[in-house]
């Protein structure tokens, strides 16, 4: 799916990857679910690139629905993978999930993800053999050269990736658009959060970052900036039960 001119997404919302396209090569946003692998040449072509084309993986977090297609393309195409230092054990599988609960549930949705990670290979994948790290602040050297930008509290490693050339922000699970728990559409701190105070408190990181989309991995693309988004997430967010 065609986001702007230059990225592309792969995913309905519910989890999202993205392609990001710079002077012919392409970086991949978080790699989602193990079968969008499936997905992703067309979604190159649609782009006019291809498989050869890309530079890197670069992972927002560790999470497993955003790990997803990782390892094979690093095995399979020698692309490396990419994610901050401290979440580097977590996408290695080295260290167990910090999430520190679901907070607030509807059966539906949260059913509706179950089924989503049953049938997309999220259940058994195999965890990140090898990554590289960056730090905070840090300009990435891969295509679109996004300036890394930590976010820590949904985990440890969390970061948002700042493609100013772009006018997009990628913000991984420090801010979600959906929540798979519960079905809500609006800017929130994604559930699944090992610390979601800190989440919130996190997001003061951002003032100041201008972006006309922030491109979350759960949820729809928020096209209205980042300030419109940490407005209303400090106007409803609480912290703890998120």
């Amino acid at each position: 799916m065609e986001i702007t001119p230059r990225i592309r997404r792969i995913g309905t919302g519910i989890v999202n990857a993205y392609l990001i396209e710079a002077d012919g090569e392409v970086t991949i946003v978080d790699a989602g679910a193990p079968s969008y692998w499936g997905d992703l040449p067309a979604e190159l072509a649609a782009m006019g690139r291809t498989l050869d084309g890309v530079r890197s993986v670069v992972l927002t977090h560790g999470h497993s629905d955003h790990i997803g297609f990782a390892e094979r393309i690093r095995r399979e195409r020698g692309t490396p993978i990419r994610v901050h230092e401290l979440d580097a054990a977590l996408a290695r599988g080295e260290v167990p999930n910090p999430s520190k609960g679901l907070g607030p549930v509807k059966i539906g949705p949260l059913l509706g993800f179950i089924w989503f990670s049953m049938t997309h290979g999220l259940l058994r994948f195999p965890r990140i053999a090898e990554v590289s790290t960056f730090g905070d602040g840090a300009t990435l050297d891969v295509p679109g050269a996004p300036r890394v930008i930590l976010l820590p509290g949904h985990t440890p490693g969390s970061a948002a990736l700042h493609f100013a050339d772009h006018d997009a922000l990628l913000i991984g699970d420090a801010i979600a658009t959906y929540a798979v728990t519960t079905g809500v559409h609006a800017p929130m701190i994604a559930p699944f959060s090992a610390d979601p105070a800190q989440a919130l408190a996190s997001l003061a990181r951002l003032d100041g970052v201008e972006a006309g989309y922030v491109l979350p991995g759960h949820g729809q693309a928020w096209t209205r900036g980042v300030a419109a988004a940490l407005a209303e997430i400090r106007a409803t967010a609480r912290p703890g039960t998120t």
